[in-house]
């Protein structure tokens, strides 16, 4: 009896592990968006993590919803000091989430400040 438990815990361990090395490991998409900065935060209670918003719409109803890893210092950095201006990142899009990483399943990995195509705000 303690055999199959064994083997069965040890089963259902595996395929959790192997589940978290998919969703690590293997994008489901990469890109690059633009648009006016209008959030970013460090939000939670248990897990804090790095929370944004861009606008690439003029009436703001087109809002990208994007995380940054705790790992991704410098995008941390830059997206601080770019806050209200027109930028443009590029991003890898995961198939899931997990509570410690973020909302979204965007996830940012650069941030470059471009100048807006509507009007220059420097």
């Amino acid at each position: 009896m303690k055999k199959i438990l064994f083997i069965i815990l040890g089963a259902i361990l595996m395929l959790l592990l192997a589940y978290y090395a998919f969703v690590s490991f293997v994008p489901y998409s990469e890109g690059t968006r633009a648009g006016e900065l209008i959030k970013f935060s460090n939000k939670g209670v248990i897990f804090k993590t790095w929370e944004g918003e861009i606008s690439q719409g003029i009436s703001g109803a087109q809002i990208f919803t994007f995380s940054v890893l705790d790992q991704e210092a410098a995008v941390i950095e830059k997206l601080k000091e770019y806050q209200g201006k027109y930028v443009n990142v590029t991003y890898e899009e995961r198939f899931d989430t997990f509570l410690f990483w973020g909302d979204t399943k965007y996830f940012i990995e650069d941030v470059t400040l471009e100048t807006s195509p509507h009007f220059d705000r420097d």
